[in-house]
């Protein structure tokens, strides 16, 4: 791995920036926009997204947003951000969402980038990473249980059931 911008020789995590966008919006369809974005992003919204991702990174923010990178090229085949605080997360948690765009997907890229993630995610502090997906998206489950995640239990107080929540120790993470 190299400092900022993990890497397993197939695949490289590197912050999101606005030379992204164009690669996002043309990558994006509906899957992604089913369990990912919640909505087809627009030019407008996905910078402000990148922008907002690129704040966190100044700042140390809670969010880690990374651009997932494969081919020789190191063209943009999806994303993966941590996010190290929020809803249903307790301290030392860090919430993993992952997408590939359509072109990308059946190579295993989404389970070096989560691996990946995951390293950095445990350099930065990280004690469990958390993956929730919903029941109806076995593709994404089949991501964390390559990764090593094993099935959680929902913390108390939050709609256990309409996640499934994945954890993995990031511990073993860093070997």
């Amino acid at each position: 791995m190299h400092e900022g911008r993990p890497t397993d020789g197939v695949v490289t995590l590197s912050a999101l920036c606005l030379d992204d966008v164009e690669a996002h919006l043309g990558g994006e369809d509906e899957l992604l926009i089913r369990w990912l974005n919640g909505g087809p992003g627009t030019r407008e919204g996905v910078e402000t997204y990148v922008r907002h991702c690129l704040d966190q990174w100044e700042t140390a923010g809670p969010l880690r947003a990374f651009g997932i990178r494969a081919g020789a090229d190191g063209a943009l085949a999806g994303t993966v951000d941590l996010r190290f605080a929020g809803a249903g997360l307790a301290p030392g948690q860090v919430n993993v969402a992952y997408g590939l765009y359509p072109s990308w997907r059946g190579r295993g890229l989404a389970t070096r980038a989560v691996l990946l993630a995951s390293r950095y995610a445990a350099g930065e502090g990280g004690k469990e990473a958390v993956i929730q997906v919903d029941p109806g998206n076995p593709a994404s489950a089949a991501v964390a249980r390559r990764a090593g995640f094993i099935r959680g239990e929902q913390p108390s107080g939050t709609d256990a059931g309409r996640l499934d929540r994945y954890v993995r120790n990031l511990r073993v993470a860093l070997r």
